[in-house]
């Protein structure tokens, strides 16, 4: 593995950064699509039928036979293992997003309203802020999920080639063409890439929670 690994690290960096473009690319996609549908539902009380059913059907869809969907409608490459990892990906973060937002106090939003704030100044002044940290836990688990789905890129026909960087995919979904020590190295490449940006992602929640619902958050954990 070793002398795998310094014959061919040059060539795991770009597959590495193709990986986390390809990832990057699905969830910001799905955080946009997802955050917006299941925050708007969970702020309304309504229509949540919407958030609960739309990621039970998305969940049940096998993401290889998606893509095989896909490549005869929109054929090979980027475009179609995106749309895969972002139906992979989606019905966590909308079903977290739903359930943070609609979980939010009642008190503290009919206080808000009291003090005469509009319905769009309360969900982003008062519910997303209190919603922010159940919403992170569904994107670092969709990240993950992306992270480790995104070797199937070979099978929708991206994989390195002119115009195209490739993903983890070539080495990981290629067993006959590739040893069983390229196989393990890549798939830790992988492993590495899922835990770091999920280490990231708890960073920048830290660091968008407001600092009073942190303070109650510590509060509430505290021994009695």
């Amino acid at each position: 593995m070793f002398q795998y690994l310094s014959d061919n690290f040059t060539r795991l960096l770009t597959l590495t950064l193709g990986h986390l473009l390809l990832s990057l690319v699905a969830l910001v996609i799905s955080v946009l699509i997802g955050v917006s549908i299941g925050a708007y539902v969970g702020h309304l009380h309504k229509y949540s039928f919407l958030a609960i059913n739309l990621g039970n059907v998305l969940r049940a869809l096998p993401t290889l036979a998606l893509i095989a969907v896909m490549i005869a409608l929109i054929g090979f490459g980027f475009v179609n293992i995106t749309i895969a990892l972002v139906v992979l990906a989606l019905p966590l973060i909308l079903t977290n997003a739903y359930t943070a937002v609609a979980g939010v106090d009642r008190g503290m939003v009919e206080a808000a309203r009291g003090m005469g704030m509009t319905d769009s100044q309360i969900l982003f002044r008062v519910e997303l802020p209190n919603a922010i940290p159940l919403i992170m836990t569904g994107v670092r688990t969709a990240w993950v999920y992306t992270v480790a789905t995104a070797y199937l890129a070979i099978f929708a026909g991206y994989a390195t080639r002119p115009g195209q960087i490739g993903t983890l995919g070539d080495i990981i979904g290629n067993p006959s063409g590739e040893s069983t020590p390229g196989i393990l190295v890549a798939a830790a490449f992988a492993i590495v890439l899922a835990f770091v940006g999920a280490g990231l992602l708890s960073l920048a929640e830290r660091a968008v929670t407001p600092a009073g619902i942190k303070l109650a958050r510590s509060a509430a954990m505290a021994p009695a």
